[in-house]
């Protein structure tokens, strides 16, 4: 029998949402919630069997959903969590989880008062490149680790009109570019290269357009004892024909050989004493940043159906949560913090 979704949630993400899980063998879009009535109905476009609502009580009670997909803003979690974890349903719920670090702990607890079990939408580690970044490394075919270096260049976020076409709201977050896209790079690193155990972090605002800051540098200090820098500002692009397609480049360098990503999505692998070389694998330029969203979301399924290993659990997040909290708090006090 097919397992019924509803998705809360029909903004700009949402749209990736859904034609995620109109792939994953086993599952079904049942439906579809907003307030909006006008998103609603330009939503169902992409989910024609599903049923629409504008209120979240009324779909859990009418649709009685085996997962309950959270893809509102950050802002309502706590509360379309509070009313889902009375469904039964598996809860996936997109980051940022809340507005603020003590909102996101509210969220977990929430779920786990309820015994309802509840996963992060944390998609960037799901990323094909990445995906076969962490392969290459359990191979060993980069030797121990040394460091990880990403820099992050979207290019979108010049001028009075920054992302108001896309999504407004990141206007007037307070805090932007490690809240809402680098706690994605701090997920990975950690994906990568182990736990981290400090950070020291310089950030900027260059945009008054925006509340949030939109630049800035994070290094890294790894239990391995690596190292790593994120090197962010949306202002200026890099090399490609989509800036949102990696989001930047990255160099990741072992003892026996580098890797280097570009924004093609391409890998190049340079070994110790020789000249670098592409390294080919398989992926897929579909939907956002090489299907990670259905990757992501497949992986969900998975474990729904059948029990099988669940990263980023609500209660394992938190510790990316605290990272971030770690790296503004560096910011603020202008000095290394250990986490």
């Amino acid at each position: 029998m097919s397992i019924g979704v509803l998705i809360v949630g029909c903004g700009y993400f949402s749209r990736f949402h859904r034609e995620a899980w109109s792939r994953v063998e086993g599952f079904h879009v049942a439906g579809l919630c907003d307030r909006d009535q006008a998103r609603l109905q330009d939503a169902s476009v992409d989910c024609p069997d599903a049923r629409l609502f504008t209120d979240v009580d009324k779909a859990l009670a009418v649709l009685t959903p085996g997962v309950v997909d959270v893809a509102t803003g950050p802002a309502t979690h706590l509360e379309v969590v509070g009313k889902a974890v009375t469904s039964g349903a598996f809860i996936l719920c997109q980051k940022p989880v809340a507005d603020t670090y003590e909102d996101a702990v509210g969220v977990v607890e929430t779920a786990e008062a309820a015994g309802a079990p509840l996963a992060i939408h944390e998609n960037f580690r799901f990323m094909p490149w990445f995906a076969e970044a962490k392969s290459l490394l359990a191979s060993g075919a980069l030797g121990s680790p040394f460091a990880v270096s990403f820099r992050l260049r979207t290019g979108d976020g010049q001028g009075p009109d920054a992302y108001l076409s896309r999504q407004p709201y990141f206007q007037t977050m307070p805090r932007f570019l490690i809240h809402e896209t680098g706690i994605h790079l701090i997920d990975v690193f950690r994906h990568l290269m182990g736990e981290v155990t400090g950070v020291f972090a310089r950030l900027k605002r260059f945009n008054p357009a925006i509340a949030g800051e939109d630049a800035g540098y994070v290094t890294f200090d790894f239990e391995s004892g690596a190292m790593g820098l994120l090197d962010g500002n949306r202002h200026v692009d890099h090399p490609s024909d989509d800036a949102r397609l990696t989001t930047g480049v990255m160099l990741l360098e072992g003892a026996d050989a580098t890797l280097r990503l570009d924004g093609f999505g391409r890998l190049f692998l340079k070994r110790r004493g020789r000249q670098e070389a592409e390294h080919a694998y398989p992926w897929e330029n579909r939907g956002f940043g090489g299907d990670c969203v259905f990757r992501q979301i497949d992986h969900i399924a998975r474990h729904v159906r059948s029990g099988a290993p669940l990263v980023n659990s609500g209660r394992a997040y938190l510790r990316n949560l605290e990272i971030e909290e770690a790296v503004y708090r560096s910011n603020a006090e202008e000095r290394f913090i250990k986490v």
